[in-house]
């Protein structure tokens, strides 16, 4: 079967523009990651505002890659994803625990963003 029947079939959706879309909360969400490892690794200021910059770009790609696949959150990278947006959200505000995290979700995201699709699409329930 081709993978756009396979894609069809699964009931995914897509609109003009999603993709640049996608790619700008990325840069935001990148830039959210360099602000935040400077507040954790060299001890700069704002952490809480490099983390908000890194939520709200990470909700959003996170709404339209919902959006796009209904089945995104029964999947390992879903699943996977609301993970990091709580280890994010215990690493602003948990100080004493911030880089021993800090290491744990980037270790994590790129495992997860970078395993075979048939591990982070499998379908966990």
């Amino acid at each position: 079967m081709a993978r756009r029947d396979r894609d069809e079939e699964e009931g995914r959706r897509d609109f003009r523009g999603r993709s640049l879309l996608i790619n700008i909360l990325r840069v935001f969400h990148i830039v959210g990651l360099a602000g935040i490892s400077a507040a954790v690794l060299a001890g700069a200021a704002g952490a809480e505002q490099w983390g908000g910059v890194m939520l709200v770009s990470g909700i959003g790609i996170i709404a339209l890659d919902a959006w796009a696949n209904p089945l995104y959150f029964r999947q390992a990278k879903g699943i996977g994803t609301l993970l990091k947006i709580a280890l994010v959200v215990l690493m602003v505000v948990w100080d004493s625990g911030r880089q021993p995290l800090f290491w744990f979700v980037l270790a994590f995201s790129v495992a997860l963003s970078h395993a075979p699709g048939r591990i982070r699409h499998r379908q966990l329930f």
